[in-house]
This record gives C-alpha cells, structure tokens and sequence, in this order.
C-alpha cells in the first residue's frame, strides 16, 4: 500500500490517508479481504501520529471500505461500487452547479465553459 503525505495539500492528514486508501480499494489496487498495515506500523512509516492513522481507519470502517477486528487487524471490505458511483455524481453534480454559478458571474458562455471543461480533463 502506498500512501502519500503532502504538507501543502490543505487537507489534514487523516483524511489524506483516507482518501488514497479509498482510491486504492475502488481501483482494486487494494483486494477484498486484504489486510491492511496494523495503525501503529502506518504511523510509524509515514512519520505521523498513531492517533492520526487511528482517526483514518475509524473513517474508513464508519463509511464501510474497511472492517476492523480486535487482534487481528483491519481488512478491506467488499464494496457497493454502484452506492460510491451515485454518491461520487452527487459530488459532481455540486462542484458543477458551483463553476456554472462562477461562470455566469464571471459572464461566460456555454461554450466557453464547455471550452475549460475539455480542458482541465486534457482535452477529452
């Protein structure tokens, strides 16, 4: 498992872990059932508190990607693909009404907002 911490994300650190965990469980880099490094051996090799790695997988178990037993670890729980893909086009949905609103104050068009939307996803 491979997690990046950046100091300049503005994000806190637990929730940078999580969400890279996320990421690795929903790309099936990370499989069902897979046990995951104890909280205090993440800790320890990413330089940060063992409370902050505590405080990532106590997030991960409430949202449902990973299940925690006492003595033996934390593992990788099979997932609801589809309940992510709905909440993730909520997410979308939001930041999209978001720039929408930006554009109009800003007074662009359509098509120039289509314009910057082909371009911050590399002209797709």
């Amino acid at each position: 498992m491979n997690i990046n911490i950046s100091n300049t994300n503005g994000d806190p650190i637990y929730l940078q872990i999580v969400e890279q965990i996320k990421t690795q469980i929903l790309s099936g880099e990370l499989k069902e059932g897979e046990a995951l490094p104890s909280m205090r051996v993440l800790a320890t090799q990413l330089r940060i508190s063992f409370m902050t790695t505590k405080r990532a997988y106590e997030e991960l178990e409430r949202d449902g990607f990973i299940e925690s037993y006492t003595g033996r670890g934390s593992f990788v729980k099979g997932q609801n693909l589809e309940l992510f893909r709905e909440e993730q086009i909520k997410r979308v949905e939001a930041l999209l009404m978001e720039a929408g609103d930006t554009a109009r104050k800003a007074g662009l068009t359509m098509e120039e907002l289509h314009e910057l939307l082909d371009l911050v996803n590399g002209g797709e």
